[in-house]
């Protein structure tokens, strides 16, 4: 019998589900594996977050069903949160939907705009979402590289004028996952004058924003004039407040393309639970002070790994945010095989390249959320393991 739908059977594996399966097995056994593979926060979010949580939480009338666009508090909240680190005014009202983490909201905004047959601009190596959407929605993915000698920037005047003239949407992702790459507003202007010019949607996934170091201060899409005429942003609490299981997003900007994605919301989910969107509340309009001492965490554990990687002989760049490092894998390897052996030898994790696209061939990600003795540990048995 056959159960699938065309358009699931069209969705390759995730890799990381097959990844789990793996290691889980090397761990039933009794092999203590490192995994530098996945970027979910190992740090807990701050204490008042848990404590706003909990008091949410014990209140009996905070149990049932809320409005699919959250409460006006979270709204408002988001809206705070761009005013304070971007300078961007945002409209509760009409220019933030509230998602069930960025990732769903990724998935339902191209289930919203793109049609069977239409071109979706995607980063190569980039979030395997953006792809893995748009194929389900029966659209095209036309890759757009991002090479290393262009600081990991897509190269929008290469894009050929009869793609750009069919295209329907265009993703970027900044700070870069997989890359750290991170853009400037010089750059977002170049791409909102692009998204004008070939009358398509410009989508920005800004879930690592908040994830800087040695000064760098990201910058918003929405921080060029008129990017909200043609621009989605999508931001999450995910890595910026250390709330991935939470699944607490936002989608801002556009309002007619926001209300396609808010259709389709209403049609999918009942919105979330109380208590969680009041501590999210809490989480954007608190102390964020905590933020630059998690901040400097991941600071230390980066140049940890940059150390050993250097001394292994291999190159990688530094990244100024983000929560992953991207590393060149040694000569005479793929990507795949050298990530394969170290897990099978070193039992050390990491994520080949070519996950995230065919121009991340020769490299490999290595994230940044392990404690820090078991990421110095890890590296270490990845150096002792490369010189065997």
């Amino acid at each position: 019998m056959k159960l699938a739908a065309q358009r699931v059977q069209s969705l390759p594996q995730n890799f990381f589900a097959q990844l789990e399966n793996k290691i889980a097995a090397k761990q039933a056994s009794g092999c203590d594996v490192f995994r530098l593979d996945i970027g979910s926060p190992d740090m807990p979010p701050d204490a008042s977050i848990l404590q706003a949580l909990i008091r949410s939480a014990n209140l009996p009338d905070h149990h049932g069903y809320q409005p699919h666009a959250g409460p006006g508090a979270l709204r408002a909240a988001w809206a705070e949160l761009y005013q304070r680190e971007f300078g961007v005014e945002l409209d509760s009202q009409q220019e933030i939907v509230p998602l069930l983490g960025s990732k769903e909201g990724i998935f339902n905004l191209i289930m919203a705009c793109v049609d069977p047959g239409d071109m979706v601009l995607v980063p190569d190596p980039g979030y395997m979402t953006y792809t893995r959407g748009t194929l389900f929605a029966g659209g095209e993915p036309v890759e757009m590289p991002l090479l290393e000698e262009r600081n990991f920037l897509p190269d929008l005047s290469a894009i050929p004028l009869d793609t750009a003239r069919r295209a329907k949407m265009l993703w970027l992702n900044y700070p870069n996952n997989p890359t750290g790459a991170t853009a400037s507003l010089n750059f977002f202007a170049e791409a909102v004058d692009f998204a004008r010019r070939y009358d398509l949607l410009l989508c920005h996934d800004a879930a690592y924003s908040l994830v800087t170091f040695d000064g760098y201060r990201a910058v918003s899409l929405m921080q060029v004039p008129g990017a909200r005429e043609v621009a989605v942003e999508f931001n999450s609490l995910s890595k910026s407040h250390n709330m991935a299981g939470w699944r607490v997003g936002a989608a801002v900007g556009n309002h007619q393309a926001l209300s396609a994605l808010f259709k389709i919301k209403t049609n999918l989910d009942s919105s979330h639970f109380l208590p969680v969107l009041e501590a999210a509340v809490e989480a954007m309009t608190g102390d964020q002070a905590w933020l630059r001492a998690r901040n400097e965490v991941y600071r230390q554990r980066r140049d940890i790994i940059l150390r050993t990687l250097h001394a292994m002989g291999l190159t990688a760049s530094v990244p100024a945010a983000s929560i992953y490092i991207w590393s060149r894998v040694p000569l005479g390897w793929t990507s795949l095989d050298y990530v394969t052996a170290a897990l099978e030898q070193a039992h050390v994790s990491l994520t080949p390249g070519t996950v995230f696209g065919a121009h991340g061939e020769g490299y490999m990600r290595i994230s940044l959320t392990v404690a820090t003795e078991k990421i110095s540990e890890a590296m270490l048995r990845l150096a002792e393991w490369s010189k065997l």
